[in-house]
């Protein structure tokens, strides 16, 4: 129930004493200031890494081939192990039902792309069209690369929606000639890669025909699967059941990384989600070990206030004022300071984030954001200190003796 008298006396007092309040409150604005404003970067960090993520199928593994590190069965360090079109169809079949795309590739990293008179340098890049699932790729307009692409080696390509404008500027790409190393090849579709803009560079070809037109022979130089299932634990097993299967056709050592490496998109997102997890925790105890400090703070301004108002309290309870009257009066008292002081802290921290949080961008740290869920938070923690800061001196007050009050000087 609103009691004006009681809003009158804790003005009255806020009034007097106006240094010593704003001074109390600070250690409260600052602690909340920080702690949303931390928690905000925390979950610029965790975007980020969604974002890096993202462009990607999460249940996807990539396997890498390079040179022997470790001495095998007779043979020398420094073997290279070269992946080929065999290799790609021995994990199709072998590992039929856990794979659900899969893609190989043969890249060119810097070809001449030319249209017209217009003329530039950017990745080629030969898949297969499970590709488009790996990449999560969006196709604007056209189609991507189907299967009869793949058979009958033809010259289709992509171009990326970023790149589009260099060489066509607003032309309808659709059907029309590019040449790539001197190699015309017909322009089927439009991609888009909204997680990665920078994947918009790349031209996508069918494998064959870059293997065949661009001495790749049977050549594959990367091989990229989604699993059927999403749970880590099934991709960790068939990540180490595939790495042992192509190890043992390659001959390498089991323990030699650099040879054959396995890329678990999943595993990784979990690592670095743990670590940030780990950082968010630290950010709630960091923050609230500060909010702490200040409910010491806003505590012991209000017993300097219980001793200046002992009389006064006194002769509350001579007139028949009752303990739980006493209590909440500097509890509520407590309460408001702190909600004052802690909500100035998290507008602060808001405002910091929206016209400065937005600029700060990076390839780990997109968008810090202020969610509802933690300003509810901040809101109950707000309350719950205030109280907190108000109940010692607030029990203090109800245990004054009207006599030993009116003796106070």
């Amino acid at each position: 129930m609103f009691d004006l008298d009681k809003w009158q006396e804790i003005f009255e007092t806020i009034r007097k004493n106006p240094l010593r309040t704003i001074l109390t409150g600070f250690s409260v604005t600052w602690g909340i200031f920080m702690l949303v404003l931390l928690l905000a970067a925390g979950q610029g960090l965790s975007n980020g890494a969604k974002f890096a993520f993202g462009d990607d199928a999460m249940n996807s593994l990539w396997i890498y081939s390079d040179v022997t590190s470790i001495a095998h069965n007779g043979m020398n360090v420094g073997r290279r192990i070269q992946f080929e079109d065999d290799d790609l169809e021995f994990v199709k079949e072998r590992y039929d039902a856990e794979i659900d795309q899969y893609t190989g590739r043969y890249s060119l990293w810097g070809a001449q792309i030319n249209y017209a008179e217009k003329y530039g340098t950017h990745p080629m890049r030969g898949v297969h069209p499970g590709h488009q699932e790996l990449e999560q790729t969006k196709i604007v307009t056209g189609r991507y690369i189907n299967q009869m692409d793949i058979d009958n080696i033809r010259k289709s390509a992509l171009i990326g929606k970023k790149t589009l404008p260099l060489f066509f500027g607003e032309e309808d790409p659709l059907g029309k000639w590019i040449r790539i190393n001197g190699v015309p090849f017909q322009i089927v579709g439009v991609f888009q890669d909204i997680e990665n803009e920078r994947d918009e560079e790349n031209f996508y070809v069918p494998i064959t025909t870059a293997q065949r037109i661009f001495n790749g022979g049977r050549r594959i130089q990367q091989i990229m699967v989604t699993l059927d299932e999403t749970d880590l634990q099934h991709s960790l097993m068939v990540q180490g059941e595939m790495r042992s299967d192509l190890i043992q056709k390659f001959g390498v050592h089991p323990n030699d990384e650099r040879a054959i490496f396995i890329r678990n998109l999943q595993e990784q997102f979990q690592n670095i989600q743990n670590v940030l997890d780990g950082i968010q925790a630290f950010v709630w105890l960091i923050g609230i070990m500060t909010i702490i400090a200040g409910i010491v703070g806003v505590s012991n301004i209000m017993v300097v206030v219980v001793k200046e108002r002992t009389k006064e309290i006194g002769i509350r309870k001579a007139l028949g004022a009752t303990p739980r009257s006493i209590v909440g009066l500097i509890i509520q008292e407590s309460v408001f300071i702190t909600a004052v002081a802690g909500y100035i802290g998290l507008v602060l921290a808001v405002v910091v984030v929206e016209f400065i949080g937005g600029n700060l961008v990076g390839s780990f740290f997109r968008n810090p954001e202020v969610d509802f869920e933690i300003a509810i938070y901040t809101t109950v923690l707000l309350v719950i200190t205030g109280a907190l800061a108000g109940l010692v001196p607030a029990r203090r007050a109800a245990k004054v003796q009207p006599i030993e009050a009116l003796r106070e000087e």
